[in-house]
């Protein structure tokens, strides 16, 4: 009896940790269960030093090829060409472009050639219109599957919005003729799509000091309590690696997180307390719970 009532208490205490809270066994996120690696590029131009250091994180200078994918850009063909040119020019050969337009059309040998490369990379332009081609398709599975096994996927600018499960479009309802300004912060106006989900419980947004984006960021993470804000500015990247990302760059990412539980509201105004934020540089890196 006595070995018995010993189990009980030692099982008790397995399931507790050590304030004596019972521990609750949360569901891995993608980025948790993910053997890859993401490089999010905040837009604008890209150092070589930057570009160096995605070259060595994905070990595409040794092995392997490269996948860029250029359908955010109205001029596909183009940014294809020069986002590939940098990469050339540090020694990188091995380098395919993927211009898909219907997705639901694409064989399975170039599925799994997204699926199997070192390197996805996904230019800049509209991520509306990338992920309106590949949304919910088996492309949108492959380049998951590919992250999952161990592919780096890196994204700049639109590429870089589409990586969270919430993706800012950057249009607004109340105010529609865009001017990029976003000079409010209120309550059901940004408009938010779905990306592809390469990260949960974050929101990117991108080009961000420079174009002066603090208010979007807030609306955003106002309206969507528990989930931390990524903005990553020009020359600037974020290195995410399960739940942690490193700064890579020449300027800066800011980090909002939002502890409430709840959306407020007040006349159409969004407001909230206990936010907190963070300035990082190059080298320094954040946690992502």
């Amino acid at each position: 009896m006595r070995n018995i009532i010993g189990i009980i208490v030692l099982l008790a205490m397995l399931s507790c940790n050590s304030t004596g809270v019972k521990q609750e066994n949360k569901p891995l996120t993608i980025q948790e269960r993910a053997k890859g690696k993401l490089f999010i590029i905040g837009g604008g131009g890209r150092p070589d030093a930057m570009v160096d250091s995605l070259i060595r994180i994905s070990g595409i200078g040794e092995k392997g090829y490269m996948l860029v994918l250029p359908m955010s850009s109205s001029i596909p063909d183009t940014s294809a060409y020069y986002s590939s040119l940098q990469f050339r020019e540090m020694g990188v050969s091995n380098i395919h472009t993927f211009n898909i337009q219907e997705a639901e059309s694409v064989s399975e040998p170039r599925l799994d050639s997204i699926r199997k490369a070192t390197l996805i990379y996904i230019t800049g332009g509209d991520q509306r219109q990338f992920m309106e081609i590949v949304r919910d398709t088996k492309v949108h599975q492959a380049i998951m599957d590919a992250f999952l096994d161990g592919a780096t996927v890196a994204g700049t600018s639109a590429g870089a919005a589409m990586m969270s499960r919430k993706m800012i479009t950057g249009d607004e309802l109340k105010h529609p003729e865009y001017t990029g300004d976003f000079r409010t912060i209120e309550a059901d106006n940004m408009i938010i799509k779905p990306g592809l989900g390469l990260l949960e419980k974050v929101i990117i947004d991108q080009h961000f000091i420079r174009r002066m984006r603090m208010n979007r960021l807030l609306t955003v993470v106002l309206e969507n309590p528990g989930y931390t804000g990524v903005g990553i500015d020009e020359s600037t990247a974020i290195l995410v690696h399960k739940n942690m990302a490193r700064v890579i760059g020449e300027s800066q990412v800011i980090v909002v997180r939002n502890s409430n539980e709840e959306v407020h509201r007040d006349n159409g105004l969004l407001k909230g307390k206990g936010l907190s934020l963070s300035v990082f540089t190059e080298g320094e890196s954040f946690s992502l719970n």
